[in-house]
């Protein structure tokens, strides 16, 4: 199921079967974890970022890579360090002797999947010059500007576990990322599949990803965004997600709300999620499921609430329980 040329529309039910088709392939090697996919893909029919955190050996980079094997996307990945440089991100001009001139050397944001590794690990000044890649979808290198080729996602990641010698992203740039996907380790059963695979008459530490076969190009991933953004969403529907937005600004336990960012981005992903489940109308059911992915990096905790070692999605599952739903 390959597609060349722009599809100028999707149906509800074409733009469902082939996000099913995606994740049937990237599920051949990014095993056990179909929530995070499922996260993951509802970015990409939203046109947004990725914030995934989770401890190393989980499966980051393959699931990127995977991701890129199925849609024929071009990928990148950067390990953020402390020492990175800005142009080591976006590109630099470099001088050529021999025509005497300057010529652009275009950093590894020029893809469509960007892996950024560890984003924490690089300064400030680094982190910016990403995240200004990821809301311009251009780059500026000497004073000229250059469009970055759609589709683009940047799926950034972060270690919860080791903090020495890190730099937090500041809660405006957090703000910068449609979802933060928590990826937690595998069931045993899928587990036990994972090694079997990996370890049965090979010696790479790795999944093939040769049986990844593409289902779609950039074109199509173009398409289904544009498809997503035209699903129907009832003004009663997006009433709730202001009003549970709204109340993260008052909730007790929370000493920051999301902003209208944050009500935006509940839209675009509960129009994504119902094109995952194959429809052409939003519900509040899809609010509600695509909540805690959609905001948890936009809120942060009381002081007292972290002493007792509460969570963000615990004080976002009592606040979806008292925010009234619209009754059909």
């Amino acid at each position: 199921m390959t597609t060349d040329t722009p599809v100028a529309f999707f149906t509800a039910a074409e733009l469902g079967e082939r996000i099913a088709a995606v994740r049937a392939e990237v599920e051949q090697a990014f095993v056990g974890q179909p929530k995070v996919l499922d996260q993951v893909l509802m970015a990409l029919l939203a046109g947004g970022h990725v914030l995934l955190e989770g401890v190393p050996g989980l499966g980051k980079t393959l699931l990127v890579r995977a991701l890129a094997a199925a849609m024929d996307c071009g990928f990148s990945r950067v390990q953020f360090t402390p020492d990175l440089m800005p142009s080591d991100v976006s590109g630099h001009a470099v001088y050529d002797p021999k025509t005497e001139s300057f010529k652009i050397r275009r950093g590894p944001v020029f893809t469509n999947l960007l892996l950024a590794d560890e984003i924490n690990r690089a300064p400030a000044k680094t982190q910016a010059a990403l995240l200004e890649v990821m809301q311009e979808q251009q780059v500026t290198i000497e004073g000229k500007s250059f469009l970055l080729s759609p589709p683009f996602m940047a799926i950034a990641t972060q270690n919860p576990v080791e903090q020495e010698g890190t730099y937090p992203l500041p809660e405006a740039q957090l703000d910068r990322f449609l979802v933060k996907v928590l990826l937690d380790y595998p069931d045993l059963a899928n587990e036990v599949r994972m090694v079997a695979e990996v370890s049965t008459g090979r010696t790479a530490t790795d999944f093939d990803l040769s049986k990844v076969k593409r289902v779609l190009g950039p074109a199509d991933i173009v398409a289904m965004q544009r498809g997503t953004a035209m699903v129907t969403i009832d003004e009663a529907v997006i009433d709730y997600a202001v009003r549970i937005v709204r109340a993260t600004r008052e909730w007790p336990g929370l000493a920051m709300g999301a902003g209208p960012r944050g009500s935006l981005a509940l839209v675009r992903l509960a129009r994504a999620q119902a094109v995952m489940d194959g429809r052409d109308f939003v519900t509040p059911d899809d609010l509600r499921t695509i909540a805690k992915p959609g905001l948890r990096h936009r809120l942060a905790l009381a002081p007292e609430l972290q002493i007792e070692g509460q969570r963000v999605d615990q004080v976002l599952d009592a606040l979806l329980a008292k925010v009234d739903a619209p009754r059909r």
